[in-house]
């Protein structure tokens, strides 16, 4: 996957990519953008009114300021209420609809990257971008574009009315503006900075936390409820401490904030001191000139505030940019296809995982072999010898390094993903299964009549505990099928396939956890299944494959053996090893 850029990119071209999501709701934001004028031009027209309030109201009073000073302040903060209710809907909308556009362009990336991906990124962190990630970007989109709009737009307006009061004291705070400046600018790269270790430690606190909760009862049983007690509280103490800097950084310069604006202010209190005594400014300009100073420091400080935002949207943005930058499966295939005869045929097929270039990284060698429709071709071998690496390169997990594999006479690769995929059915170990129904889980991503539902059901072996459910059909499993045995589970899975229909079929050791009388309702299941299709086994139980039409015999990634199961034992090889070995752990037991 591609890496973030470092700390020390540009922080503006992701906030700018990130922007540019937010402009597909420019109506929102144009609404938004109208309400903070408005919002802060009424604002800087109350600051406007201490002029007339203070000297035509008790300097020199008059008449007419008793009537319209009460009715002009009370329309402006109407008019300032209703602006603030379309600045905050229309920010909240638009920035809530970034959350969704990149949580659901996150998504279908992940589902469109090669499974090599998912060997080196483990699922909880990648959930952690999805939520956490995306909800710091909200932030970074919609509140701390708010704040720095409508903020800006108040020190503006106050800053022009200041200059047309007295231009000697508006350029005494403006002399301390600089400084504020570089404060904001150091400010924000220690907050990007320690943002991207947040936004990891919180990937790795769901990683950790998530191993936990799913090995809970090997923790429980290891008496590990401590050890992992105290790996979880050590993240947390990490994340707990960067997110301590963060407010350390953000209270230290909203204080250095506040004295640079106390420093302006006495600067102004001085100035305008001196103004007043040649009488070039009368109390109730020195009172607006207050005023708008007092309005501008609680403007500085947020602006200075929501760096911290910002840094951690920025960083977060720039997470799910990698992830939306990743390369994609390839697809590049045009050849259509509605339904293959099945006929998979492997060339001097090579696989190597590693990306050095060495042999040990290989995970599979030179293999060649055909299997025909209507055949069962059985995988066996030792631990580690490339079975399963075997039948991923079917569907194109992964593709291979070296040879080729045709479908019916056609490279893999010159087919539509979509299309090869809907050839093939695929049953493994471990079985995934949706918490939803089981109606839902049988016709999985498609639609199905009850009565097709029930006759996959009745051919897996499913029927007769399907009907003895609560709800029958619509009684929801849990999750991953929490709620149903290992067996149940299998033949709910081998249900889906039967009714996919697929030409070719992948039994990923399917059978291998299962107890005796499971196996066998599985096993008859499969027997149904599997006729008029081409079938690839992978077996850890030999006695499941007897009457295999071929069974191929990995070992180190390589094809050594290659025959009928009667053929291979007379040899004597490596198969009549295995075959030996798992025959007399029983009888030695």
């Amino acid at each position: 996957m591609a890496e973030p850029t470092t700390p020390a990119t540009a922080a503006w071209p992701i906030y700018r990519r990130l922007l540019g999501h937010a402009m597909r709701y420019w109506p929102l934001l144009a609404v938004a953008l109208v309400g903070m004028i408005i919002e802060a031009a009424a604002g800087a027209a109350f600051v406007q009114l201490m002029d007339p309030l203070v000297n035509d109201g008790f300097v020199d009073p008059q008449p007419s300021a008793a009537v319209f000073l009460p009715l002009a302040i009370v329309t402006l903060f109407m008019l300032r209420g209703v602006a603030t209710f379309a600045t905050d809907y229309g920010m909240a909308r638009a920035g809530r609809s970034v959350v969704r556009d990149l949580r659901e362009l996150v998504l279908g990336k992940y589902l469109r990257l090669p499974s090599a991906t998912f060997d080196r990124e483990s699922v909880p962190v990648m959930v952690s971008r999805l939520n956490f990630d995306t909800e710091q970007v909200a932030q970074a989109s919609a509140d701390a574009l708010k704040v720095l709009v409508a903020d800006g737009l108040t020190i503006a307006l106050l800053l022009g009315i200041m200059f047309m009061t007295s231009v000697k004291v508006t350029l005494a705070m403006v002399i301390v503006a600089p400084a504020i400046g570089v404060l904001v600018w150091i400010v924000g790269k220690r907050y990007r900075r320690i943002s991207g270790g947040i936004q990891t430690g919180m990937g790795e606190l769901a990683q950790s936390a998530e191993q936990s909760l799913a090995a809970q009862q090997d923790v429980k049983v290891y008496g590990a409820q401590g050890f992992e007690q105290s790996r979880y509280s050590a993240l947390t103490n990490r994340v707990l401490r960067l997110n301590l800097k963060v407010e350390a950084t953000r209270a230290t310069a909203s204080g250095l904030v506040q004295i640079l604006a106390a420093i302006a202010l006495a600067a102004i209190v001085w100035v305008a001191t001196r103004e007043a005594l040649v009488g070039q400014l009368n109390p109730g300009e020195f009172v607006k000139l207050m005023t708008a100073m007092m309005g501008i420091i609680p403007s500085l400080r947020r602006i200075t505030n929501v760096q911290s935002v910002i840094g951690r949207g920025v960083a977060a943005a720039e997470r799910l940019f990698a992830v939306l930058d990743d390369e994609e499966e390839r697809d590049a295939g045009r050849v259509p296809l509605q339904r293959a005869r099945g006929e998979l045929v492997f060339e001097r097929v090579g696989l190597r995982y590693s990306r050095d270039g060495d042999a040990e990284g290989m995970a599979l060698q030179d293999v060649s072999f055909s299997a025909r429709p209507g055949t069962v071709t059985a995988i066996v071998g030792r631990s580690g010898s490339g079975k399963t690496s075997l039948v991923r390169l079917v569907p194109r997990f992964y593709q291979p390094s070296s040879g080729t594999i045709t479908l019916d006479g056609v490279p893999l690769d010159d087919y539509r993903l979509a299309d090869l995929r809907r050839q093939i059915a695929l049953v493994g170990q471990r079985v995934m299964l949706f918490d939803d129904s089981v109606a839902a889980n049988i016709a999985y991503a498609g639609d199905a009549s009850p009565e097709a539902l029930r006759r996959a059901a009745e051919d897996a072996n499913a029927w007769e505990f399907i009907e003895r459910l609560p709800q029958g059909m619509d009684t929801p499993i849990g999750e991953n099928g929490s709620l149903l045995s290992g067996g149940q589970r299998q033949r709910l899975a081998i249900a889906r396939a039967i009714l996919r229909d697929a030409p070719i079929l992948i039994l990923d050791e399917a059978t291998a956890a299962l107890d005796t009388e499971s196996e066998r309702l599985v096993q008859d299941a499969l027997n149904r299944l599997m006729p008029d299709r081409t079938t690839l086994v992978i077996a850890h139980r030999l006695s499941t494959i007897e009457h295999a039409d071929q069974v191929l015999v990995l070992d180190h990634g390589r094809l050594v053996e290659q025959g009928t199961h009667a053929e291979l034992l007379s040899r004597g090889g490596l198969y009549a090893h295995l075959h030996q070995m798992q025959f007399r752990e029983p009888a030695t037991a």
